[in-house]
């Protein structure tokens, strides 16, 4: 018998809409300015600043912790997480060829920070609490030199390193009060270390920024100073040891605003630490403080003994008033890199936001944007494969597929939303809430068009809406399954399903609208008659559901669980046609079928992303990338792209293979009257907000009272619907005919709508 051997190919990855800000410094600019190299999950992303295009490096196991540019710009250096009891990998790369160089593997578990010498001579890497040891790896002979503890033992951990920028063999560490001047010898092999005294004074030092010419080190900690260390290297540089002891000249804060000529000695530490420093070459510092302060400060030209207050003979405040501000801006979050591109600033921040910051100016514009928790939903229009939606904790953002951009972010803070579907016409978009709230908002502006209160008990886990939109059909965590009437100006309860014994996991509905189903974790999956409201067929297996799609034919359902099966099931008496093995190793957690029925994806907590087909049931295609467990994975209308997201808030755009759909999709009509019987009068329709005309160039705009404004390059807006917490300038939202009313207060849901202007 002939058999036909399938060969497995990789899908090529697009783009992928994220930056991850946990790394310090882990966003590093490129010496030719024009390249910008960050972390997201387990890929190394090299990013053309101009035309914004994307290369990813891949090698990494798990999550990059740190990373390095060379002073040449030759390589790229990089550091991982790892589980306990296993060595975390530090690979060098290639920057032009973009591939790895070598990888080695010294540390455990984790990799604190990597760093190059001022000569490209060296590779100095600091390993994590778990490890404690700094290794020099030398590039031209791809060996380890040496290695040794990074501190004392009556010290604490070494958080971070920072090469000297004239003497190759030589850097600083610091941490844990600990502060320590290195020197290499490459012909011994050995590392020797200078403890800075730093008397009485304990800090625990978060970054470190050494002066062009090695004289000064200003060492950013935790209290909020930065502390400036004298080095005492000699002027000749072949010289490699300090003249004498590196010593401590003062920690050093922000003089007050509003001066007081009674309190001479007043100082401003920073909020939740000093968390980034940029020397400029004028000898200004750009600090960037854990509350997301970011200033620009010069020292103040005078002794700092002459500022020293002291009682009874004793110091009473170390830190001195030295640092006047010149330009402040705010980002809302902490900040975890800095750095100079050209004429402005790049700033990563910990809520995985990257800013820039004019340097004349100090203008603030939010550049990149994602989630920073697990995505539990995503939804593309009907026929139309330009934007989707993605569903998270805290809000729902719309995305453009083209530039990887946020266009739309509707804000519930304290919320999470369980799942998020386009009405076909694309004139609205439902949500549902853990608080058991059905959201509909319109898709442009995210205006608030109507709330379902109380549609669940124990939140709503999952929702589908008809084709007409007439009907919304919800699941709840109490496994109920309600079927909901949609009216212009109140939405009905029609019928309550109670057959699950468990969350509902996943909804769909048939071609005709006429039979719907429901998946949930009880390990059943029910298909339900929608215009009896009666049980027609129930599927059993020893599994937790957690996905279920109808093909496209409507005589099959597809699911997928924990027990890493893809099962085909005959809708008519609720059989088992055949079962699968989706993964070898854990659950399949989500899967999409496109409308032909010929392909299926999948996507679990292998994170691996699988392409099948359907009759045959043999995968074609595998995308590997993500750091996380694949929560949703959906085909785009005209199978151009796919698009996955994880819970680490990651999403990938990858090209589908399968080549754009052309014949099977019919081109959409410019004016067609609705059939929604939810849908207002035809006279109304033109003036109704739709997903196909939202801008590719909308981005968001986030302003709050008693808080900055970010300002942004197009007009977008930020909706907040929140609860007592939030201080809203507005008490009306929308209804559907267009009119202004007050929202409806309760003692439980007190709504309100906010648009900036």
């Amino acid at each position: 018998m002939d058999t036909e051997i399938y060969n497995i190919e990789d899908l090529k990855l697009l783009s992928i809409i994220g930056f991850d800000g946990n790394p310090p410094n882990g966003l590093r600019v490129h010496p030719d300015n024009v390249h910008i190299v960050y972390p997201i999950g387990c890929k190394l992303t090299v990013q053309n600043w101009n035309t914004k295009e994307q290369t990813f490096l891949e090698g990494h196991t798990n999550v990059i912790s740190t990373i390095a540019v060379s002073r040449s710009g030759h390589y790229i250096a990089s550091g991982q997480i790892n589980h306990m009891g296993f060595k975390a990998s530090v690979i060098l790369w290639d920057f032009e060829k973009k591939e790895s160089v070598f990888k080695y593997e010294s540390h455990k578990v984790r990799v604190e920070t990597v760093t190059f010498s001022c000569c490209d001579s060296y590779l100095i890497s600091l390993g994590g609490p778990d490890d404690g040891n700094i290794v020099v790896w030398s590039i031209e002979t791809n060996e380890a030199l040496c290695g040794c503890y990074a501190s004392n033992r009556t010290s604490g951990d070494a958080l971070t390193v920072c090469a000297t920028n004239l003497r190759s063999p030589c850097f600083v560490s610091a941490g844990d009060t600990t502060l320590k001047v290195w020197r290499l010898n490459s012909t011994d092999r050995s590392l020797r270390g200078l403890d800075v005294s730093l008397g009485k004074i304990k800090r625990v030092i978060t970054c470190i920024e050494i002066m062009y010419n090695d004289e000064f080190a200003y060492c950013g900690t935790s209290t909020g100073d930065i502390i400036k260390i004298q080095l005492n290297y000699s002027r000749d540089l072949n010289q490699l040891d300090p003249i004498s002891n590196p010593v401590l000249i003062g920690c050093y804060g922000r003089t007050p605003k509003k001066k007081n000529p009674k309190k001479p000695y007043d100082v401003e530490r920073y909020s939740l630490g000093v968390r980034a420093l940029l020397l400029l070459s004028n000898e200004n510092i750009i600090v960037g403080a854990g509350d997301g302060t970011i200033d620009l400060v010069e020292e103040r030209n005078i002794p700092p003994e002459t500022l020293i207050q002291k009682g009874h003979g004793k110091l009473i405040n170390p830190t001195l008033p030295m640092l006047n501000m010149l330009k402040t801006t705010f980002v809302d979050s902490m900040v975890t890199s800095i750095q100079k591109l050209k004429n402005q600033l790049l700033v990563g921040t910990i809520q995985c936001e990257l800013f820039t910051v004019d340097l004349k100016t100090f203008a603030l514009q939010l550049l990149v944007t994602c989630h920073t928790s697990t995505i539990y939903d995503l939804a593309f229009p009907r026929i139309y494969s330009n934007v989707f939606a993605t569903a998270s904790k805290n809000d729902v953002r719309v995305w453009s597929v083209e530039t990887a951009q946020e266009l739309l972010r509707i804000s519930v803070p304290n919320f999470t939303c369980s799942g998020v579907v386009f009405t076909h016409d694309g004139k609205a978009i439902i949500t549902s809430w853990n608080d058991g709230t059905i959201k509909a908002f319109t898709p442009q502006s995210g205006k608030l068009m109507y709330t379902i209160f109380s549609a669940h008990n124990k939140g709503v886990s999952a929702v589908a809406v008809t084709r007409d939109g007439s009907k919304i059909i919800s699941g709840g965590g109490e496994g109920q399954v309600r079927i909901w009437e949609i009216q212009p100006m109140k939405q009905t309860l029609l019928s309550v399903l109670k057959e699950h014994k468990g969350p509902v996991s996943s909804i769909d509905i048939n071609q005709n609208d006429k039979e719907c189903v429901t998946a949930s974790t009880d390990g059943t999956c029910i298909i339900w008659d929608l215009e009896r409201f009666a049980r027609l067929a129930i599927l059993f297996s020893s599994t937790l559901f957690m996905c279920v799609r109808y093909h496209p034919s409507g005589c099959q359902v597809i699911t997928c669980g924990t027990n890493r099966q893809i099962g085909y099931w005959e809708v008519f008496d609720g059989s088992l046609i055949r079962e699968i093995e989706g993964s070898k190793s854990s659950a399949l957690n989500t899967l999409d079928i496109t409308s032909d029925g010929m392909y299926v994806a999948t996507g679990g907590s292998d994170q691996i992303v699988k392409i099948w087909k359907y009759k045959e049931g043999i995968t074609t295609y595998m995308g590997l990338g993500h750091a996380a467990v694949i929560t949703m994975v959906k085909f785009s209308p005209d199978y151009s792209t796919i698009v996955t997201a994880s819970a680490d808030g990651a999403i990938f755009i990858w090209k589908c293979p399968f080549g754009k759909k052309t014949a099977s999709v019919a081109k959409s009509r410019e004016s067609v009257a609705s059939r929604s019987s939810c849908s207002l009068r035809e006279a109304k329709l033109k003036q109704m907000e739709n997903i196909k005309a939202i801008s590719p160039t909308q981005s968001v705009r986030s302003n709050q009272e008693d808080k900055p404004t970010t300002p942004c390059s197009a007009g977008g807006s930020v909706k907040c619907y929140c609860q007592s917490t939030c201080k809203c300038k507005a008490d009306e939202i929308s209804t559907p005919d267009g009119s202004r009313t007050n929202s409806t207060k309760s003692s439980a849901h007190k709504e309100s709508f906010t648009e900036v202007p």
